[in-house]
């Protein structure tokens, strides 16, 4: 690839920012500055479905010095910048303003049937399920707005997207003493990665660990809900009467086209990066899946993923399956979403099923276990088999360019064995 073209092509993805952030830019039309008029979203009700978090909460926040904040900021929000846990220096402006790029949130569903309309088989969406409540959220559709404030059988959720860092991850917005936050965009990134901020304390959030970092909640740790990136046609095959995110957001946005079109590419440099060097353990833009628990962190190349197909791994002194699978297309290469290339899906379950402990194969074009020959999915679900209907529990598995997730987790082990 010439100098020129990359030149170009980063040029192209600056522009697609600023229009994806600002709203403004040819051939997006002027953007309502009003929230979406909707069906109100049901109030929050106690959760049937235990909170499934496999991330360790940090330990009591180091507050660091009190440092001169910019005067703008000032103006921009009402947030304690007195109480931080990272350097000011490490937060850039990525653009827009608060808010620049807005949050849904009073979200709208469709059927799979009238989704099924607008998005292509290959399309990646992000899939989230609490108790019997499946959902998708397109990504074409999120990676305009970064938050999806939502509630999903009961429990207050917030959907996020952060397209420089390919990170998916739902979170529960309750705090601990019940109340509920909603979420927004700060405009600001630390090592490329979303800054959300809630509207009830102004505390900002860091996307990739769900803690606060800035503000009078620093320290607090979010609660994650296993979500997975999934092609479109194996969401609509597994769940046909599960809910759909709408593109009736209430805002006008090019829906299916990609603004980061190109970005996805092993051999780019990370856009808006400003933070430690890079393990040269893989490139920084590999794709990767990674997983903490119980002070262990892991990463799975998709590379070597695609190679497997399934994983038996111990993290934490937890059997967990790593489970890949074909189908889904990048969000962040083509011009078009469903344009993309073929990158796959992967999911992480615990081996253990009632009271017995599962090792999986593949064999034949399907994931196996050995201990029965059950067939299972990439949903963890046994559709054949002595097994068939059991459902393995998921794991908080996360999708990430390799940079982010080592700038936050340095100490990563890498799976790297071969088939």
């Amino acid at each position: 690839m010439s100098a020129s073209y990359v030149l170009v092509g980063w040029l192209l993805i600056i522009s697609f920012i600023v229009s994806a952030c600002a709203g403004v830019g040819t051939p997006v039309a002027p953007v309502p500055t009003t929230r979406a008029v909707t069906t109100a979203t049901p109030a929050p009700a106690a959760s049937t479905v235990p909170p499934q978090s496999e991330i360790n909460p940090p330990a009591k926040a180091t507050f660091l010095p009190e440092e001169a904040i910019p005067p703008s900021l000032k103006l921009e929000f009402s947030t304690d910048f007195s109480k931080h846990s990272v350097p000011y220096r490490e937060i850039l402006s990525g653009g827009p303003s608060k808010d620049g790029i807005p949050a849904i949130d009073h979200p709208r569903f469709v059927s799979v049937s009238e989704a099924d309309e607008w998005l292509e088989p290959v399309e990646p969406v992000i899939f989230l399920q609490i108790g019997d409540d499946a959902r998708a959220y397109p990504i074409q559709i999120i990676m305009w707005h970064e938050i999806v404030n939502d509630v999903v059988d009961g429990v207050p959720v917030v959907v996020t997207f952060c397209p420089l860092c390919n990170t998916a991850i739902a979170f529960e917005r309750t705090a601990a003493g019940g109340q509920v936050f909603d979420f927004g965009t700060t405009g600001r990134l630390r090592y490329s990665n979303l800054i959300m901020y809630d509207r009830q304390t102004e505390t900002w959030w860091q996307q990739a660990t769900g803690e606060a970092i800035v503000g009078e909640l620093t320290g607090t740790q979010l609660t994650f809900h296993p979500a997975s990136i999934v092609a479109w046609e194996t969401f609509k095959q597994t769940y046909p009467v599960g809910k759909v995110l709408s593109r009736q957001t209430g805002f006008n946005r090019p829906y299916g086209r990609n603004p980061y079109a190109g970005y996805d590419d092993v051999n780019n440099t990370p856009f808006l990066y400003r933070g430690p060097e890079t393990p040269g353990t893989l490139l920084p833009m590999a794709r990767v899946l990674t997983v903490q628990w119980n002070g262990e962190t892991v990463a799975y190349p998709y590379d070597v993923l695609k190679q497997w197909r399934v994983v038996n791994d111990t993290i934490g002194g937890v059997e967990v399956a790593v489970m890949w699978t074909p189908g889904a297309a990048s969000a962040l290469d083509a011009d078009q979403v469903a344009g993309g290339r073929e990158v796959g899906s992967a999911s992480v379950y615990r081996r253990a099923l009632d009271g017995e402990t599962l090792s999986f194969l593949y064999n034949d074009a399907r994931i196996l276990d050995h201990e029965t020959g059950s067939e299972w999915d990439v949903f963890g679900r046994a559709v054949r088999g002595p097994l068939a209907g059991k459902q393995l529990t998921p794991v908080v598995a996360v999708n990430h360019f390799w940079f982010s997730w080592a700038a936050f987790r340095p100490e990563t082990r890498v799976f790297s064995s071969r088939p």
